[in-house]
């Protein structure tokens, strides 16, 4: 593998990449620590407050704390880190050399190219298997102790079950698993066929089944209707569960993010017949998993492109312009996901726009770069 490794890989190449990898580590590291700290002390009273252990806030919490900030943080972190280890090699007249001996700026920018690779590929790894994992437990725990709803339960419900049923929840709680004023409507094409109501129904969580209370049944079949009413509890399964009641408006526990993909798909055909709302979230977050780490390819390039040039005042300036591009990417980032939702953007499109506008950016400094 050494020989492998030192038949194409330059002593340049590999001093590059230890500068890359060694500076986005430690920054990561540093930052996460930082992250921690502020978070223990935020969250102190609530850890204490709610009896939580010791091994469910390590292994629980933070174990999904952790995977979750790394992933969110790493971009800005692989782009900061560039600039930075970039610019003090362009201060200290280390890049001149290499581009006066023969080596393109392009053949520059292998190395870069390939920790990019590897930041992407384990990022790509850890949105995929890694993080809905982790989410998950960062989620439970969540719930469990410290980002309580005062009401988490949505108002007046509509979902579609299948092709021809709809259901309406007025409202529902949470907590006893009960939903009042609810209307279950069979359809054959635009004709209604059955229409149920009820003043209240219940989830049993053991047997995963509803129980209608009271319920008043209207039989249609053309001009012969039969109605029938304070009939007896009908046990039953409906295409639904709670958690299609519950509101989820708390980023910091965002359902969608601890789902697999596999549950992500069958949630996002679901909604395509059910229309609760929430499809453009789930397809958001489907989205976002593979084209957020293409960011360490977009960033690394501006990184590069605006510090390998020896500018008076050493590293500053090329940091400060990367600080203000970290926060432009932020703010429009945060855009994309509000067009999405709100503004009816395809989801797609919305999460490759960060990644479109800001690589087209790096191309235009690539061209300009010094070579």
């Amino acid at each position: 593998m050494r020989t492998l490794l030192h038949r194409y890989l330059t002593v340049i190449d590999r001093y590059i990449i230890k500068k890359y990898l060694g500076t986005f580590l430690f920054t990561l590291g540093i930052f996460m620590v930082i992250s921690v700290v502020f978070d223990v002390s935020e969250h102190l009273d609530n850890f204490l407050g709610e009896g939580a252990t010791l091994n469910e806030i390590i292994f629980h919490y933070y174990v999904g704390f952790i995977p979750f900030y790394m992933m969110m943080l790493s971009p800005l972190i692989n782009f900061l880190a560039v600039i930075f280890f970039t610019a003090k090699m362009a201060n200290q007249t280390e890049i001149v050399p290499i581009l006066t001996s023969r080596a393109s700026f392009y053949r520059f920018l292998r190395p870069y190219a390939i920790s990019s690779t590897l930041i992407f590929t384990v990022s790509l790894l850890a949105n995929l298997y890694l993080l809905p994992y982790t989410n998950k437990l960062k989620v439970t725990f969540e719930s469990a102790n410290f980002f309580k709803s005062d009401d988490p339960s949505k108002a007046e419900v509509h979902i579609q079950l299948d092709k021809n049923t709809f259901v309406f929840m007025q409202s529902f709680n949470t907590e006893t698993k009960t939903g009042m004023q609810f209307m279950l409507e069979k359809f054959d094409g635009d004709e209604l066929k059955e229409r149920l109501t009820a003043p209240s129904i219940a989830y049993d969580t053991l047997k995963n089944r509803w129980k209608i209370i009271s319920p008043t049944i209207r039989y249609v079949n053309g001009l012969k209707e039969k109605l029938i009413t304070n009939g007896p509890v009908i046990d039953t399964v409906l295409d639904m569960r709670p958690v299609d009641f519950e509101a989820h408006d708390n980023v910091a526990s965002n359902i969608y993010g601890a789902m697999s993909l596999s549950t992500l798909n069958t949630g996002i055909e679901k909604e395509k017949i059910r229309g609760t709302g929430v499809i453009i979230d789930m397809q958001f977050e489907k989205y976002r998993r593979f084209v957020e780490p293409l960011s360490s390819f977009v960033l690394a390039c501006i990184g590069v492109a605006i510090s390998s040039r020896k500018v008076r005042g050493g590293v500053g300036l090329p940091l400060g312009i990367g600080i203000f591009i970290c926060f432009t990417y932020i703010v429009v980032n945060k855009f994309a996901l509000v067009f999405a939702v709100k503004g009816g953007f395809p989801p797609l499109m919305a999460v490759c726009i960060p990644n479109i506008l800001f690589g087209l950016l790096g191309y235009i400094l690539l061209l300009k770069a010094p070579k």
